[in-house]
């Protein structure tokens, strides 16, 4: 079986990983850009998607780069504590948490491909056009950076190519450009000490400003880790253009008050050597991901706002799922029925709740009901109303304790915590 990828982001690596566990070793990737770099800021893995890593025998290398999250924990912006929760192994899981650098997860997908699929499985400057699926054949048509054109053939095509996707948007025409709901993120990266027990990701707002704060990475000689943030509050005006960088100007204001006694939020800021501005997008939940032998994955299929650290997890948990069901079924358009199937009804939950704020809702209710802070959080939740936010959202993502633990659908070992270096 020919397949042929659109896209060489953490979707379509994983991709290419999953179908060679499969038995399938004829797959090409197509790359719009001329070179892969390790670009981009931070993300989380949730254990879900590290147990698919691990069995795809790219946890031990990926690990080595990232931070084993132990916790996650939501403040109000006066610094009064939410909501925490331990967080992978520290929670019960087999498999941990991961808050890694996305160029490391995309660089060491990449030589894991090359290695096992050759150098020639990844064409990079190769923009895709046209694609078709009918009659049980799929091809796409590229016109590369240097100016030559061709049409490549295969048994199947698969659209991971991100929120602006050519593949859906060859297969959905007349579909309107991602529409935003209003907000600006800010992102970049700091190398500070180390906060709380340098292992936990911190979530802090009002009903409109947030900012997320992880560690992704610790350096070994001085004991600084790397911290993702990410900066959000409404835009005031016309949306930006995405990925432009900014200075700190730009929206000092908003967030420099916001010291705690153990967290400087601003002094994080102002420590990054560069910051990037984005609108936030998604795309709107799709009632069809395939079309003959063309179907899409990641991004490309269910783009979310970023809430709950769902994308790249959503994009690898895809992958293994149509890995699988290639397996499975005798058929490839079966088997693409069977992983369109599992994974749009879910995704599609979280494309929902994550418009409605995830879990980070509780911030919003929080200001709303003690808009200049609580003493005890008691006087604002009941434990129970916290505990089901969180409960209901792993179970709408299938990441639950007992689904991870349990699910059959991979064998691979339990990885034990580890307190070393990353951990």
């Amino acid at each position: 079986m020919r397949t042929l990828i659109v896209g060489a982001g953490i979707g379509g690596l994983a991709a290419a990983l999953c179908l060679h566990h499969a038995g399938v070793d004829d797959v090409v990737i197509l790359e719009a850009a001329e070179s892969i770099d390790p670009l981009g800021v931070g993300l989380n893995i949730l254990p879900n998607a590290v147990r698919v890593l691990s069995e795809l025998g790219v946890f031990e290398q990926l690990a080595t780069k990232a931070i084993r999250t132990s916790e996650l924990r939501y403040y109000n912006c006066h610094g009064n504590l939410i909501w925490s929760e331990p967080r992978g192994s520290t929670a019960g899981y087999s498999w941990p948490q991961l808050s890694v650098h996305r160029g490391d997860l995309q660089m060491t997908l990449l030589e894991a491909v090359r290695d096992r699929l050759g150098e020639q499985a990844v064409i990079t400057g190769s923009p895709v056009g046209a694609v078709h699926g009918a009659n049980g054949r799929a091809s796409v048509e590229v016109t590369r950076t240097d100016g030559t054109s061709a049409v490549l053939e295969g048994d199947l095509v698969i659209g991971a190519d991100g929120i602006d996707s050519a593949v859906r948007g060859a297969l959905y025409p007349d579909e309107e450009s991602a529409p935003g709901n209003g907000m600006v993120m800010w992102r970049g990266t700091s190398w500070v000490q180390p906060f709380l027990d340098g292992r936990t990701m911190v979530v802090s707002g009002d009903d409109v400003r947030r900012i997320v704060l992880y560690p992704i990475r610790r350096a070994r000689d001085t004991g600084e880790v790397l911290v993702n943030w990410v900066a959000a509050q409404p835009a005031h005006g016309e949306l930006p253009v995405s990925g432009r960088r900014v200075d700190l100007a730009r929206f000092r204001e908003s967030f420099d008050s916001w010291r705690f006694d153990w967290l400087d939020i601003p002094g994080i800021i102002a420590a990054a050597p560069e910051m990037y501005e984005y609108p936030m997008f998604d795309r709107d939940p799709l009632s069809r991901w395939t079309f003959g032998r063309v179907t899409l994955l990641g991004d490309a299929a269910h783009a979310m706002y970023p809430m709950g650290s769902n994308g790249a997890t959503q994009a690898i948990t895809d992958a293994r799922a149509l890995g699988n069901a290639l397996v499975e079924y005798d058929s490839i358009d079966e088997a693409l029925f069977a992983y369109e199937a599992e994974r749009r009804p879910i995704t599609t939950q979280l494309q929902i709740s994550n418009r409605n704020m995830g879990p980070e809702s509780v911030i919003t209710v929080a200001h709303q009901r003690a808009p200049d802070g609580f003493s005890d959080v008691s006087e604002v939740f009941t434990p129970n109303e916290l505990a089901a936010v969180s409960q209901n959202y792993a179970h709408t993502g299938r990441f639950s304790i007992d689904w991870v633990n349990t699910n059959t659908n991979t064998n691979t070992n339990p990885i034990p915590d580890d307190k070393g270096l990353n951990a």
